[in-house]
């Protein structure tokens, strides 16, 4: 990163830390990745070289250096720095960390660093229990989140802190890490420990997808596993330790509806190639493949409607034959369906309509139903008129009534379906229009002789 005068963190003495820790940066020189943060010129060159604090929220996925970078904006700025994990946390907890800062800011001591892990974990309540002592300088406070806090953290702390969106380390950054963790002989595995055969870092990197503290996790069983047999770092030694390791795919965070989001719009956009790919992201990432099923139903009746509505049986049969199947055979019918929606030809037409319908359902009150439509099984309810004017369609040519009125006496009637022109619809579209031109050609020729 340049050169960069941080001063260090101290590390407490003690037994058996994972290699995770041992590598932690100690120095800003140290840090790997978030060069859009960090860089020179950037946002927190600055805070984290001359020591200028101030309250942040640091969103980005794990092992990306939030924590990290937390601690190291602590020791620049020579603040106390007290850590707390919302998942274990309470407004107890909080309310101590208040009550020690207050004493040091008495008795002259220095700021205090509030440095909370997990914040989304937290709900609005409690994220108001320390939002005075950000606002009258008792607290620094240093959120760490891999949630959209525009959805998870209030609106009032987030005009108090700025956010910093750190991302995900390249494989690049990741193999450059695991190196200098295995040629480290102070903190990494480098004093006694296996060397590596070609790739296997990489491979390491890889499997570690964007999270280095997952990378060195598995560094470090790989090493265990090497060290155990007498040998190097192989490919089979790699292949071993990373068994059974999902994509990062968090199953109720941003990165899940991100995804959905760009296999629905792939599907939309008629990209059959990019719709299997993001249903493949999401499959290997761990996804329920009914969730995905009902999606693909979704995206059938939004996205094609009308146009081919083989679509929507395609994907309910999709649905049924994975519930029969199971996994792994049933995704084949998810993958048929995805790439059939995807090559159908699209129409919201109907999604469209429905939504003005509903709007009209919901503005316009409770309107009547018209006499002439109302049901009349009882000697009372016709002596009274209901259903009579009614022209029974399949007594009329062509099974039309046309002139016929259908929404209540006092609303104007709607065109809320508007056919596409293709597909399917362009059928549609042509019978609908012969079915509304010839009712106002009838109710014309009624004016005409009024």
């Amino acid at each position: 990163m340049g050169e960069q005068t941080a001063p260090q963190i101290d590390t407490p003495p003690g037994g058996y830390r994972p290699l995770a820790d041992r590598m932690r940066p100690r120095t800003l020189a140290e840090f790997t990745g978030q060069a859009h943060l960090l860089g020179s010129g950037r946002p927190l060159h600055r805070l984290l070289t001359d020591g200028i604090a101030h309250s942040m929220v640091l969103w980005g996925p794990p092992g990306s250096g939030k924590t990290t970078l937390a601690r190291l904006a602590a020791a620049t700025s020579k603040a106390r720095f007290t850590a707390l994990s919302a998942v274990v946390a309470g407004v107890k907890d909080i309310r101590a960390a208040v009550e020690a800062a207050q004493a040091a800011r008495r008795s002259g001591g220095p700021a205090t660093v509030l440095f909370l892990d997990e914040v989304h974990r937290f709900n609005k309540s409690q994220q108001d229990t320390f939002l005075p002592f950000v606002e009258d300088g008792t607290l620094l406070f240093i959120g760490a989140t891999t949630e959209n806090p525009s959805f998870e953290l209030n609106s009032a702390l987030l005009s108090r802190a700025r956010v910093y969106v750190l991302k995900a380390l390249t494989a690049a950054e990741l193999e450059g890490l695991l190196a200098r963790a295995l040629a480290d002989p102070e903190r990494g595995l480098g004093a006694g420990g296996p060397g590596a055969n070609p790739g296997t870092l990489a491979l390491l990197a890889e499997a570690a997808d964007g999270d280095a503290r997952r990378a060195l996790n598995l560094l470090e069983v790989a090493g265990d596993l090497a060290t155990a047999a007498g040998s190097p770092l192989t490919l089979d030694i790699v292949r071993a330790a990373t068994a059974g390791g999902h994509r990062r795919f968090d199953k109720r965070g941003e990165l899940f509806y991100d995804q959905i989001s760009a296999l629905h719009k792939s599907v939309r956009d008629s990209d059959p190639d990019a719709s299997l790919y993001w249903l493949c992201r999401m499959l290997d990432g761990g996804c329920d493949p009914g969730f995905i099923a009902r999606r693909l139903v979704r995206m059938a009746s939004e996205d094609i409607g009308n146009a081919d509505p083989r679509g929507l049986t395609l994907a309910l049969t999709a649905w049924e034959s994975f519930e029969r199947l199971g996994s792994p055979e049933g995704e084949l019918a998810l993958a048929q369906a995805c790439v059939f929606l995807a090559l159908a030809p699209k129409s919201n037409a109907v999604y469209l309509a429905y939504g003005a319908a509903m709007a009209d359902a919901r503005e316009q009150g409770t309107l009547d139903v018209p006499m002439h439509l109302r049901n009349a099984p009882t000697r009372l309810m016709q002596d009274l008129g209901y259903g009579q004017g009614y022209r029974y369609a399949h007594d009329e040519p062509e099974a039309l009534a046309p002139g016929q009125t259908h929404f209540p006496d006092n609303m104007a009637p709607r065109s809320y379906y508007q056919p596409a022109p293709r597909g399917l619809e362009l059928k549609l579209r042509e019978t609908l229009d012969r079915i509304r031109r010839g009712g106002a050609g009838v109710k014309e020729r009624n004016d005409d002789h009024a």
